[in-house]
């Protein structure tokens, strides 16, 4: 594969071009750095925000007392911490009107 820049003729241009290809090199490495450490803030804050539409959602089903929708997605009750139930109390539970996934915190224990 040829190089994109062209090498210059003169040698004072050589090394300038060469000292701006290592300083964008260099920056490229930094603004990755940079990303995966706000990816991971992201999807932290992502995770929390989960967690507390999960938990609102279960204010509002406990003070009125009926199912609200839209009630959260199962991936949001997931990533906020909530687990799935066993068969048959989801089964209880679903034919009164609750969803299977939106009470059920995780055990501190568990990983």
């Amino acid at each position: 594969m040829a190089p994109k820049h062209p090498m210059p003729l003169s040698g004072g241009m050589r090394s300038a071009l060469k000292k701006e290809l290592a300083r964008a090199q260099g920056i490229t490495v930094m603004l990755a750095q940079q990303s995966e450490v706000l990816r991971v803030k992201g999807e932290d804050f992502i995770q929390k925000a989960d967690g507390l539409i999960c938990q609102r959602w279960n204010e509002r089903m406990w003070s009125v007392g009926e199912p609200i929708d839209p009630s959260p997605t199962i991936n949001q009750a997931v990533d906020g911490g909530y687990l799935w139930r066993s068969r048959l109390r989801c089964k209880a539970l679903r034919d009164v009107g609750w969803p299977q996934c939106a009470t059920h915190r995780q055990h501190p224990f568990t990983t």
